[in-house]
């Protein structure tokens, strides 16, 4: 069975989604759900220890050529990701995911639109998007 597509996933959520339908509910378990993605990396790192964070200054400077950032640029990540952490992971990103769709079912966006948009956006700014 192949994944379905946002446009899919955002209908199947619309169907699903009964209890929380009012904007305050969605926008509340949304920002909840983004707080959950966050708990279990930390707790990947600082329960289970199958990865670790060594963040330092990235030593960017003003003149300093794209390809020359792009070398020294790091995760700031040692390891991987055991399966039951990925798991985890996965499982708070899909709730994440669900909430999203909700939102914008609730706002009538296309999460698809959303892509779209945003997929244009990297192409014209390229590294300056997230500057």
């Amino acid at each position: 069975m192949s994944a379905p597509t946002l446009h899919e996933f955002q209908r199947q959520v619309s169907e699903l989604l009964l209890r929380h339908r009012s904007l305050l509910d969605v926008v509340t378990k949304f920002s909840q759900a983004g707080a959950s993605v966050n708990r279990a990396v930390a707790k990947s790192i600082t329960e289970c220890g199958c990865i670790e964070l060594n963040a330092r200054n990235q030593g960017f400077s003003e003149d300093m050529a794209f390809d020359q950032a792009l070398r020294q640029s790091k995760s700031h990540m040692d390891g991987e990701l055991c399966e039951t952490c990925r798991d985890a992971i996965r499982g708070e990103m899909g709730k994440n995911l669900f909430y999203l769709s909700a939102l914008c079912n609730l706002l009538h966006i296309d999460m698809e639109d959303v892509v779209q948009k945003e997929a244009e956006k990297c192409s014209t700014l390229g590294f300056f998007n997230l500057t």
